[in-house]
Formats: C-alpha cells, structure tokens, sequence
C-alpha cells in the first residue's frame, strides 16, 4: 500500500524533471540556432571636440554716424551715393541756408549793438554824445569864469559904495549856479560816475546772450553743410535733392564697415556658457560659403525679452570684415564653448544612460557587452567625450540595422 501512495508523487517529480530537461533543451537550440543581430559600429579614437552654441544676431557699426536735419528745408544738394567711400571732411549734403543766414545776421546785429553799448559805456558815451558834453562843459566853465569875475567887481564896487549888498548877492548865487552845472557836467563826461553798475550788468548779460545767439546760429548755419567726420562708407541715404525734411530727419547714415559688431541673442540657458575671447564664427544667408570670424567682445549682464525668448545680449567683434558684411543685416553666429584636443569620443548615438550611470556596448568577439563610462565635458552635435571606462580603438555598437534592441551578450555582425 504505502509503494502504491508514493507512485503518483515520483510521476510528477519525473514530470517536472522532464519538462525542466525540454524548456533546457529548447533554449540551447534557440541559443544555438539564433542569427546574429547587424549593427553598425564605431572604433574608440582620440579627437579634437569642439563645444559650440548657435544663435542669431544683428550686424552692427562699431561707431555709426548718422546725420540728421539741423532745421527743418530744402535738401540743395547731395554729392555722394549709396555704398560710396568718403574721406574725413568730404562734404556730403548741403541744405538750403537762406533761413539760417537769415538768423546769424539777426544775431550778430544784436552782439554789435550789445559790444557798441559796452564801448561807449567804458568812454563815457557816444561820440555824439562826448563831443556835446565836452562843449557844454566848457561853456560852463567859462559861464563859471565870468561869474567869478562879475562878483570879485562888484565886491570892490561894494568897498566903495558904488553897488549894494543885494547885488552882491545876486552875483554869488550866479556864480553857485555856474559851478554847479560845469560838475554836473563833470560827473556826466566820467564813466565811472555816468552809469550805474546794474546798468553795466544789464549791458553785459545782453552781450552774452548775443554772442551765444551768434555761436548757436553759426553752428546752425554750418551744420546745413554736412561733412564726413571720418572715413568710411556711406550705408544709408534715404533723401534726395529737392526733398524737404523736418528737423531731425536722418539724412545719411555712414560707418567704417571694416570696424563692425554683433549684437547677439542668447537663450538664458546659454549664457552661463559665455566668455570673453571665445572664437566665433559668422555666417550671412546672402552669402552662402562666406565665414567671417571674430570673437566674444562682452558676456551679458541681464537677460532681457526678446520676441517669445529670454535672451542675453552679447556683443561680438568681426575680426576680419572687409566692408562685405552690411550693417543691419541678420546673421547666423556660433561660438566656441570649450575646446577639448586629443581626447576619446565616441558617437554620440553609441552612448546609453539608465537612471545616473551611463554606458556603452563593446563589441568583443561577435557579442555586445554592457560597458559603463564616463562621459567629459566635450559634447558635439555628433560625438561625445569618453573620460574613462573605454580604451583607444575598442569597437562601440552604434544601433542595429533593424532597430532591434541591443541588449548585453547579444551577437551581432558588423555591418557598413
């Protein structure tokens, strides 16, 4: 009875046994039978990376100078064109000066008349004036002297008594009267005692005043006639002979186009990236295979909105613009974050990451094997910077021809 109890127990000890021999059997002839996954593969080599970060920016002069209309008139004359080089002083525009001629000489009048009336205050008056008071003066004087004479006769006509006390009087009085008006006229002829000094203030606040009119309507008058005040190229000319312009108005625009910059727009996150003297390099949609190169000139110091971006403006000197590349023109700038020389990279596709740790699968003899790294600094939009974990020339699955998941121990054929 009790070989009996334990026959249906053995049964199925055999039978877990046998199925545990089948599934064994079943994954070896899988193993062995399975066809090799194609990949494509990359040897580990040492190489020069470059960082770099692309944006846009806008070309700018380094000194821009724009003239504009001193008054609102008439554009006479206009001697240069669009694109043409000018020299230092060249005339460039000149603007009709009827009004601002009208103007000077209204105020060098007035300065004239204002140093006129300091003069003949310093003299103690006009000529006229001088000359008729130097002839009453000298009337009085001699009505002086004659009273004088008068009395000294009648005060020994007097001791003898020929005249009497009130005559005597009477000439006193005429000769008071005499001297009083010969210092009037003293006082008058004298210009420390004629004029007052807030009268010689007064005069001479005019005269400021005139002479800062005549300095304003000079400068007016010679701004009609604009002049290069360097030499460079004229970029901009909006008017044309005849137009006329209010005040204010720009007339040209002009810069020395081998001096030039670019004000260039980086996303926030970029800007941390920055440095002064980064490379840079440019390129301009309307010129297709043309590079300029220059280099960080200022790193930003605020971030800004600019259009649906925030930004950090930069400004970026062209070392090597020849006039080719025109102000207000949108370019392309890329600068170069880090430089790494002779370091290992890989593609950037053969790099994988789970969590914290990153990998790669090596290739050794036929099979993948799952092989941690880590990554440097150097990252390019292709290849990426290995700092440990990979030697030169290992072998790197990049992916499989057939998208297949790559997994560790996986064989595969190399394919090109």
């Amino acid at each position: 009875m009790a070989q009996k109890a334990t026959s249906p127990a053995r049964t199925f000890v055999f039978a877990l046994l046998g199925l545990a021999a089948i599934v064994a059997v079943g994954f070896g002839l899988r193993s062995l039978f399975r066809s090799n996954v194609d990949v494509h593969a990359a040897s580990v080599t040492y190489e020069n990376l470059t960082s770099t970060t692309p944006t846009n920016g806008k070309v700018q002069p380094v000194e821009p100078f724009d003239a504009h209309a001193p008054m609102a008139g008439t554009v006479d004359r206009i001697y240069v064109g669009a694109g043409e080089k000018v020299k230092t002083g060249q005339l460039l525009i000149h603007m009709n000066d009827a009004e601002a001629l009208g103007r000077l000489a209204t105020a060098q009048s007035a300065l004239a008349g204002a140093q006129a009336t300091i003069h003949d205050m310093e003299s103690g008056g006009s000529t006229d004036e001088r000359i008729g008071i130097a002839s009453d003066l000298e009337k009085a004087r001699l009505q002086e002297q004659q009273a004088q004479r008068d009395l000294t006769a009648l005060q020994q006509l007097q001791q003898k008594g020929a005249a009497s006390g009130s005559e005597v009087l009477a000439a006193q009085q005429r000769l008071e009267n005499a001297k009083s008006s010969r210092i009037a006229l003293e006082q008058r002829s004298s210009p420390a005692s004629r004029y007052s000094n807030q009268d010689r203030t007064r005069v001479k606040a005019q005269a400021a005043d005139a002479s800062a009119y005549v300095a304003s309507a000079r400068k007016l008058y010679d701004q009609l006639n604009v002049r290069a005040p360097f030499d460079g190229t004229i970029y901009s000319l909006p008017i044309q002979e005849s137009d006329f312009v209010p005040a204010g108005e720009t007339l040209l625009s002009m810069a020395n186009l081998d001096r030039i910059q670019i004000t260039a727009y980086f996303d926030e996150p970029d800007v941390g990236k920055l440095a002064v003297n980064q490379a840079v390099s440019i390129v301009w949609e309307a010129k297709p295979g043309k590079v300029w190169h220059g280099h960080v000139e200022t790193v930003p110091t605020t971030i800004i909105n600019y259009g649906t971006r925030n930004v950090g403006e930069c400004i970026i000197s062209v070392d090597d613009a020849h006039g080719d590349l025109l102000p207000n023109t949108n370019v392309t700038v890329t600068v170069t974050i880090l430089q790494h020389p002779h370091v290992l990279a890989v593609p950037r596709e053969a790099l994988h990451t789970q969590g914290s740790q990153s990998y790669v699968f090596r290739i050794v003899n036929g099979k993948l094997i799952r092989t941690p790294v880590q990554v440097g600094a150097a990252v390019t939009p292709t290849r990426i910077e290995i700092a440990g974990g990979l030697s030169v020339n290992d072998k790197v699955a990049v992916n499989s021809v057939d998208n297949s998941e790559l997994t560790d121990g996986l064989p595969v054929d190399v394919v090109q």
